[in-house]
């Protein structure tokens, strides 16, 4: 139990920081899988037993089966420690009376109190040891339940179906995982105390009856009005809790969003209301934050004044009864009292507001575990009403489907393939599917880790078959290019990586593995010309040649190779046979590699919290004169409280009384004034953080996953909420209380610094060599949380490609590593704390000891050991909490860290455009260079190119040739070198602000945020219904909208789920309709629309932009052939840049060759197009 195992790692943490490697591997019993299916195997008991009785299962009862046995046995410990604790003030009694008598020739009586000295000595060694054993099996049991927990949340998360996604967010299970489940750490270490509570309080009652007779009743009638009070502060805070904790969801769900969709937040700049959005959540959540903090602040105060209070109406009772007071009665009194105050006023109501707490986050996380799931069986869906529609996917053919199938509207390509992969219920029929089926989604899915892991997704390397598939997928060029090669590793959603290179990866995934069905959701949509037909003719023609394959498609020109086609509508229409052909036409031309960035480590703060970080913490909660005021009503309150018993001792009553109330009034004035200035703290740093994060360069968000953000959101800004308040108010008030009795004890025996002075210097040196080890196990369990936030959120994101492979176990057992990793830093945080904690109480322990026994023969030796008792209690939990503040204060550190990041330039200057600019929409490069970050590589070079006003620009180039860079700079998301003017003025004189509202985007990859349609389209409410309807006309997407439940107002799925790609990025059209800016970029906006959406949504650009400069980057050259100038990119610089029909007559220019590649057929067409164009000149 002395943990001595911790020395060496203790030693090492003294000569420099820990670091993961120095960490030890998980103890079996703390395996999150091990933990995870015990806890599984009786919830599904619970499921079964309630679904024959008809009633709504009950997690908390499954808990509760699983638990209570090795519970319980601990609760036979705490009340073994309790009673411990009541024989103490009984043995103090007996020796005190022993000095009060004192006589030189009493051998009897000296044999005696050597007895009584004996047992007050093994009362407090065994005190000392059983403490630490028994809350250190209590915190484990508190970490085993929160494990267990995660490890079902996770595991639920893989199975939700679609519908059940749709009522759950990610914000919502960040939060269960993060703040719910942390719950069960503090409910075990006080619940016993519900029970030990009434007891201890009882037995007390009777030891108080002998020592002052009927003057205790008035004692115990104001612990027990205590008890119901306390009760209703548990009522309370449960209420504030479930208040709370739907907030904390929103804010966590909006901030996934934010930091997900951050470039498109920024070029719309929408900062502000999504600022405002947050904060609405934040000030109402720290209006419940704030009432449960006064009633903690009531809660302490009571605990610290309790004891007077009950102290003087106990002994005024008695002296008006006719009593004498004794030195021996106040101190073994105070003593009885103090050792039931601790459980009536701290551990009792503790005991029940944890539990009402917990209680609400296991009705939450049941909710959550209730949720729908996927049947198991995906492979077989049956609807027994109508059996006639039968889908099947055959051996030997690229798709071999029946004339008739039932698919759902609006978006039905997607649906086909969602059909198939069960994903998608089916109103009627079945869908077999015989054989194993591998995906490819229509939105590259990557996840954390390096290129080959994505590729690679579970299967062994084999490196003949791994670089043909890198050869098929067109990556060979990119990972000779990348600076560790396929070992690189990408960011959160392959954030560092381009929209091609994530689309190739993402089929090469499917391609390597080996599966009898490929379904290929429109994976070439998101590459150039040159690199699809490499993609159709290398890989889905030429390496799966042997393989069935449902491609879907907008691209025409491949499907002359189909074996067969199905066309699909708003409703179901038979197949059209196809004839097969042979295609064998060979791309020689080399695939040009694109920019990479690589992610960044998480940084880790060295050394102790600095003096000026605690300074910075307060000052965010109130200025310099509130926090003079706050010191002064603290000492004000220690004064009062350290001078009560000395002068009841003395018989100065009425001052004891005065003493008294001043007590109360100071003590519970400095606790509310003390969490007032720390939540306003939180509140501010909190505000800080996430003002910082808004200003923050794209570049940040694109090396940083969403889980290290998302935690500093979530689990920081949780502990700073509640924990660090409570300790950091609990260690300055035991700090004080310590040197008040130190105070008033060298005062009244001043021999006593003697032992006092040299064991501060020990327990000083200690709390040194302690905190060096700690603090860095503390910052290691903050890093090694995030990676299990940011494995939740990418699962989530690529749901159905992790099903589509079956790798849920797979992602199962990485999530559980990751819980693993942290369990690691968590246990070794609860040791090392019993391993400081029990060295302390030792101290303490000896240090009574030596003291009973040298002054002995003393006679004010009786007033020295009561307060050395008092004194020592104070001092190590004093200590203690100072070293747990230290700890907690790593959360600080950690926000703080991101209120101090780069920023980018300023949303407003003193340069402000005319109100009418850009009126022409003239936009020119001068000499401009372009790279994301300072150390990172330019993606445009030398950029001189002049876009005049009213005119139609396509912008082409090859996968990575630099054409998102080009919008990049002109949005300014991160700042180009060299000039860039619209309507003449030089843009990096404006603010952003100004820039961006004035410019108008259809991004590439389009994202919707979870509120209504109204708030996707017009956030600033500026525009009326009529014109937010004519916009959705405008884009044909009115129909669908009308069809809503509460149309305009009806409430998306987290992201738009519930739209399909295409009709989300309608949506983005929709909003540049309704700005109507004289500059229009379109980012390869049409991407994954079918060429009618298509032709539509360019019909409409042409109508409603008829006298805007219009930039379009397209992949489909049949977009941007009708173009007044084509602009061709090639490796950041611009090769050719004139009318479509020129550079048609360049048979060795770059965008001739393009047009080639599209087909003979399709080039014809581009070509007439093109020369129609020239012939009617200018748009």
């Amino acid at each position: 139990m002395a943990v001595h195992w911790l020395n060496p790692l203790f030693r090492i943490g003294y000569k420099r920081s820990l670091e993961q490697e120095d960490l030890y591997n998980v103890l079996p019993e703390f395996r999150s899988k091990t933990l995870g299916l015990t806890l599984q195997s009786y919830w599904d008991e619970e499921c079964l037993k309630s679904a024959k009785e008809l009633k709504k299962p009950s997690f908390c009862k499954a808990v509760i089966r699983c638990y209570w046995k090795s519970y319980s046995l601990l609760g036979i410990f705490t009340f073994i420690e309790e009673a411990t604790m009541i024989v103490q003030p009984v043995l103090l009694g007996y020796l005190l009376r022993y000095f009060e008598t004192y006589d030189p020739n009493d051998y009897h009586g000296l044999e005696l109190a050597c007895y009584y000295a004996l047992g007050m000595s093994l009362s407090l060694l065994l005190l000392a040891v059983m403490h630490h054993i028994l809350f250190f099996n209590i915190q484990k049991a508190g970490m085993k339940i929160r494990v267990a927990m995660c490890n079902m949340i996770f595991r639920k998360a893989l199975c939700l179906s679609n519908s059940a996604r749709g009522k759950t967010t990610t914000g919502q299970i960040v939060n269960l995982l993060s703040n719910d489940v942390s719950k069960f750490d503090d409910l075990t270490m006080f619940l016993h105390y519900l029970w030990v509570g009434p007891i201890q309080v009882a037995v007390v009652v009777a030891l108080l009856w002998g020592e002052i007779g009927p003057s205790c009743l008035v004692g115990i009638a104001l612990l027990i009005f205590l008890m119901p009070l306390q009760t209703q502060f548990g009522r309370m805070f449960s209420v504030y809790r479930s208040r709370t904790a739907v907030l904390t969801d929103h804010r966590i769900r909006t901030m996934n969003e934010v930091v997900t969709g951050m470039r498109i937040i920024k070029m719309y700049a929408w900062e502000k209301p999504f600022a405002a959005l947050v904060s609405e959540y934040r000030t109402e959540e720290i209006v419940n934050l704030m009432k449960s903090s006064m009633l903690r602040a009531a809660n302490m105060a009571t605990y610290f004044s309790a004891s007077k209070i009950i102290v003087l109406f106990t002994f005024a009772v008695y002296v008006m009864l006719g009593n004498t007071i004794t030195a021996s009665r106040v101190f073994v009194t105070v003593s009885l009292y103090g050792a039931i105050r601790l459980t009536v006023t701290h551990f009792f109501p503790s005991a029940l507001e944890k539990l009402f707490e917990s209680l609400v986050s296991i009705e939450r996380i049941q909710t959550f575990l209730n949720l729908e799931e996927l049947p198991k069986n995906t492979n077989v869906f049956c609807q027994p009403k109508d059996a006639s529609h039968i889908l099947k996917s055959c051996q030997g053919s690229s798709a071999t489907i029946p004339t008739e199938t039932a698919v759902l509207p609006p978006f039905p390509q997607s649906s086909l393939l969602s059909a198939i992969l069960g994903e998608l219920p089916l109103d009627k029929g079945v869908v077999k599917v015989k054989g194993q089926l591998t995906y490819a989604c229509q939105q590259p899915w990557v996840f954390p880790g390096t290129i080959r892991d994505n590729i690679l997704f579970g299967k062994e390397l084999d490196p003949a078959k791994y670089e043909k598939v890198l050869r098929a997928c067109a990556l060979k060029r990119d990972m000779e290019l990348l600076p560790d090669g396929d070992l690189t590793l990408i960011g959160d959603r392959g954030a560092t990586l381009s929209g091609g290179q994530k689309a190739r990866v993402n089929l090469a995934r499917a391609v390597y593995q080996d599966a009898d069905i490929y379904l290929l959701d429109d994976p070439l949509s998101a590459v150039d010309g040159e690199v699809g037909r490499h993609l159709f003719e290398k890989c889905i023609c030429g390496i799966l040649k042997d393989k069935p394959r449902i491609l879907v498609t907008h691209q025409l020109q491949y499907l002359k190779v189909a074996d067969q086609i199905l066309v699909l509508k708003e409703v179901c229409r038979p197949l059209l046979p196809c004839p097969i052909t042979e295609h064998n036409s060979v791309i020689n031309s080399s695939l040009k590699a694109e920019h990479t960035q690589t992610a960044v480590e998480e940084g880790r703060s060295q050394g102790t919290i600095s003096t000026d970080m605690y300074y910075k913490y307060l000052r965010a909660g109130a200025n310099i004169f509130g926090l003079v005021v706050l010191f002064v009503v603290n000492i004000v309150a220690q004064v009062t409280h350290a001078f009560c018993i000395p002068s009841l001792e003395v018989n100065a009553k009425h001052v004891f009384s005065g003493l008294t109330a001043a007590t109360v009034l100071f003590g519970l004035v400095r606790a509310m004034l003390f969490f007032y200035v720390l939540v306003k703290s939180t509140e501010t740093l909190h505000k800080r953080m996430f003002d910082t994060i808004l200003r923050a360069p794209v570049h940040f968000f694109d090396v940083n996953p969403i889980g290290r953000v998302l935690n500093r959101f979530s689990k920081d800004i949780g502990q700073m909420d509640v924990l660090l308040p409570i300790t950091f108010v609990d260690a300055c008030q035991v700090l004080l209380l310590t040197i008040g009795v130190i105070v008033v004890s060298a005062m009244v025996v001043p021999w006593i610094l003697i032992l006092v002075v040299p064991l501060l210097i020990i327990f000083l040196f200690l709390r040194r060599y302690f905190l060096q080890t700690s603090r860095d196990i503390k910052r290691l369990e903050g890093t090694t949380r995030s990676p299990v936030f940011s494995h939740l959120s990418s699962s989530l994101h690529g749901l159905w490609t992790i099903r589509a492979f079956r790798a849920e176990q797979r992602f199962q057992n990485v999530f559980d590593a990751h819980q693993d990793l942290h369990s690691v830093t968590w246990y070794l945080f609860l040791t090392s704390s019993r391993w400081f904690a029990l060295r302390l109480d030792l101290l303490c322990a000896v240090f009574v000891i030596i003291l009973i026994y040298a002054y002995l023969g003393a006679g004010d030796v009786g007033l020295a050991l009561s307060y050395a008792i008092t004194l020592m209690g104070m001092f190590q939990w004093g200590v203690r909490q100072s070293a747990e503040v230290e700890n907690l204060m790593t959360s600080v550190e950690r926000v703080m860290e991101y209120t101090e990041l780069e920023s980018e330039a300023p949303w407003e200057t003193e340069k402000r455009p005319p109100l009418d600019w850009p009126s022409q929409g003239l936009v020119t490069f001068d000499g401009v260079n372009f790279s994301y970050s300072a150390d990172g590589p330019v993606v445009l070079r030398n950029m001189n190119a002049a876009f005049l006003p009213r005119e139609k620009v396509g912008v082409v180039g090859r996968t990575g040739a630099g054409k998102s860079s080009l919008v990049s700079a002109l949005f300014r998301l991160a700042e180009p070198q060299g000039k860039i003017y619209v309507d003449g003025i030089l843009t990096s004189e404006l603010g952003l602000h100004d820039l961006r509202q004035k410019m108008s985007i259809i991004p590439q990859d389009p994202v919707l945020f979870t509120d209504t349609m109204r708030k996707n389209l017009d956030p600033f409410n500026q525009h009326s219904d009529e014109e937010l309807w004519n916009s959705l006309q405008e884009v044909h997407l009115k129909s669908v909208v009308e069809e809503l439940p509460a149309k305009m107002e009806t409430l998306l799925a987290e992201s738009g789920s519930n739209f399909s790609v295409g009709q989300r990025q309608l949506v983005c059209l929709a909003r540049a309709i309704l700005r109507k800016n004289r500059i229009l970029i379109i980012d390869e906006a049409t991407a994954h629309v079918d060429p009618r959406t298509d032709e539509l949504i360019q019909r409409t650009i042409r109508e409603k932009f008829r006298d805007c400069t219009v930039l379009t980057i397209a992949h489909r050259l049949n977009t941007i052939i009708d173009s007044d100038r084509i602009m061709v990119l090639d490796a950041g610089e611009i090769q050719a840049y004139d009318a479509p029909y020129t550079l048609l007559q360049d048979p060795e220019g770059i965008f001739y060759k393009m047009v080639q590649q599209t087909g003979q057929q399709e080039a014809e067409d581009l070509l007439a197009s093109a020369k129609q164009v020239s012939a009617a000149g200018p748009h």
